[in-house]
């Protein structure tokens, strides 16, 4: 049995998404905090992963079954996911394919606009969302975060400021605080 080589194999992936025959292309995307997979539809940047091996399954699941590994899958993302990691970046400027329900959609919407530095809590995110007792639910939307990084889940915190909960490990959570220069409990 032979293998395919290496530029024909990348040549075959960029043809199937050039053809519009994927529905999600990724890639994996080294970072300071460990290896991403960064995921974008045709729509927008769908998926940032601290778990690349666990993830392909749930983005079939969400976006459609023909999910392939593209080199130049996401590469304005990946490129402002750069920036960010070298400080050069505060905001991004991606068009995201979020497909969430109602409620877990405006709070990622007002989770988006938590400012670069600066931490909320649960709490509070879930009053600008409109629902002020919905600390909780809150929190799950913050666990199933499809763009973490992207849209700031580890800006947001316990009520009495402490780190708690993150995909990427409260190490991750605590590294990209410290980045972003907030101050910590």
């Amino acid at each position: 049995m032979s293998t395919v080589p290496a530029d024909l194999d990348r040549r075959f992936r960029e043809a199937a998404a050039a053809e519009g025959l994927v529905d999600v292309a990724y890639e994996l995307h080294d970072s300071p905090v460990g290896q991403l997979l960064v995921a974008a539809t045709d729509r927008g940047l769908c998926r940032i992963s601290y778990s690349p091996e666990l993830e392909l399954e749930r983005i079939a699941h969400a976006h459609g079954p023909r999910v392939l590994r593209v080199p130049a899958a996401a590469t304005e993302a990946r490129r402002q996911l750069d920036e960010y990691f070298e400080q050069r970046r505060t905001d991004f400027e991606l068009d995201l394919d979020l497909r969430s329900a109602p409620f877990a959609r405006v709070v990622l919407e007002e989770l988006a606009q938590v400012p670069y530095g600066q931490t909320t809590t649960y709490g509070r995110l879930a009053a600008k969302a409109g629902r002020p007792r919905a600390a909780r639910a809150v929190g799950t939307v913050m666990n199933r975060n499809p763009i973490p990084i992207v849209l700031p889940c580890h800006r947001v915190v316990g009520s009495t400021g402490s780190l708690v909960g993150y995909a990427g490990g409260l190490h991750v959570k605590r590294a990209l605080l410290t980045l972003e220069g907030a101050t910590l409990m």
